[in-house]
């Protein structure tokens, strides 16, 4: 088979080229397309495949395709393999593949990566490492394998002299070695590494964007969705604002969990300095909530007591993060009891006495469409070789989260040296405006 520069990884994709690629952009949703290559070739490796899985939301659109910009747009590439290490009474890989006979499934990662032969024969890589059956630590981490798949797949890469853009579904791992150590391989491999949560590129209301150079001082994120899994949602769409900020990211030098009688007394603390945050941050969050629940027998959007808040959600838990700059940011999950909201807002206190706050808007639950702005930008990955975002963010993200977990399990302060790690934002907003 002839290749494309795009498939050869120590081919950077020049300024002359991209700009080549991209001149059928327009034409096709924003999508940047080769206009005359072959289809690249992805494979899809995933621990399992069922309705709602992120497997189903991610895969399906790369197969079926999915509205964009007032149109059926279907990708300019094909998922010819597909790994599902967890086959169950829901399965859907099956009646997939027989739908599309271009996708063959395999019976191991190195096959899907292979197609049966000896060397690489893909030109992107699916790493979708959530939902299945996995052990649970003591610390409430699911133990999925995405550091395992990748060892996986980077095996292929080295024994064929070659790699090609990989997406990892969600934070990098629950463990930060593993996490620290994808990302080094990524380095050393040379090949567009891309992670992340939805929610960064996901509709918001108002469409905006913090201000790129503005000064924050201190910023919150507020949701419902629970330990690990739920927090690097949170966490990224926190961070994918403040990272804005002016000097770009600079890391987080230490983090504080809170929960139980430490959570109640912060929330009603009335300040960063006495043990707690800003009030207004929080309110400014539940005032841009879609799905704030009632507090009492009147209209919904009246805004909780703490009294209510207590009674509401009597399991909640927060972790306090001081950045290396100086910045203080929290972010609260209402947990437990009928829950407090049933989506997520960041807010944002500026130098001047300003406040910016915004709702990450996740539409029609069942159909999941916040998934096709992630699809959107990892056809992008696959066709450019580049990611939207520099993988310094997962990695933080992913440190937070289990720094965050960890000093909630110790219920004590912990330094994070480890995660100063500066990184400056892409110069575009990567969220979808339409």
């Amino acid at each position: 088979m002839q290749w494309s520069a795009l498939n050869r990884p120590a081919e950077k994709p020049t300024r002359r080229s991209f700009l080549k690629t991209a001149a059928v952009a327009a034409a096709s949703g924003g999508i940047v397309r080769a206009a005359e290559s072959p289809r690249p070739r992805i494979a899809a490796i995933t621990t399992i495949y069922h309705k709602y899985s992120h497997s189903q939301h991610i895969i399906d659109r790369f197969l079926d395709g999915y509205g964009w910009g007032g149109a059926h747009h279907r990708p300019a590439m094909d998922v010819v393999s597909l790994y599902v290490q967890q086959i169950g009474a829901s399965d859907l890989s099956r009646e997939r593949a027989q739908r599309h006979p271009r996708m063959k499934l395999c019976p191991s990662i190195a096959e899907a990566l292979t197609e049966g032969g000896s060397r690489l024969s893909v030109d992107g890589v699916l790493l979708i490492g959530e939902h299945g059956q996995y052990p649970v630590n003591e610390r409430g981490q699911t133990l999925y394998p995405r550091y395992e798949f990748f060892q996986q797949i980077v095996q292929v890469f080295r024994n064929s002299g070659r790699s090609v853009p990989l997406f990892n579904d969600k934070h990098l791992s629950w463990n930060w070695d593993y996490a620290s150590e994808m990302v080094r391989t990524s380095r050393e491999l040379g090949f567009g590494f891309m992670a992340g949560s939805s929610l960064p590129v996901t509709w918001r209301q108002p469409a905006v964007d913090l201000p790129r150079g503005a000064g924050v001082e201190e910023a919150m994120g507020v949701w419902g969705g629970g330990v690990d899994g739920g927090d690097i949602h949170v966490i990224e769409a926190m961070q994918c604002l403040v990272e804005r900020r002016r000097g770009g990211e600079t890391g987080v030098r230490s983090v504080e969990a809170l929960r139980g009688d430490r959570f109640w007394q912060a929330l009603r603390s009335g300040s960063w300095d006495a043990g707690g945050w800003d009030p207004r941050l929080l309110e400014a969050c539940l005032c841009r909530s879609n799905q704030l629940r009632p507090a009492r027998s009147t209209y919904s959007h009246v805004l909780p007591s703490y009294d209510d808040l207590q009674r509401m959600a009597p399991d909640s838990y927060a972790y306090r993060f001081e950045y290396a700059d100086g910045l203080k940011a929290t972010i609260v999950q209402f947990q437990g009891g009928d829950g407090v909201i049933g989506d997520c807002s960041v807010a944002a206190r500026l130098d001047h006495g300003e406040f910016f706050s915004v709702l990450f808007y996740l539409p029609y639950y069942t159909m999941r469409n916040f998934f096709s702005p992630q699809v959107h930008h990892i056809e992008n990955l696959f066709l450019t070789g580049r990611p939207p975002w520099p993988i310094e963010r997962s990695l933080l993200t992913t440190g937070m989260t289990a720094a965050g977990i960890e000093s909630l399990f110790q219920q004590a302060p912990r330094d994070t040296p480890h995660l100063r790690l500066a990184y400056q934002p892409p110069a575009e907003s990567t969220y979808w405006r339409s």
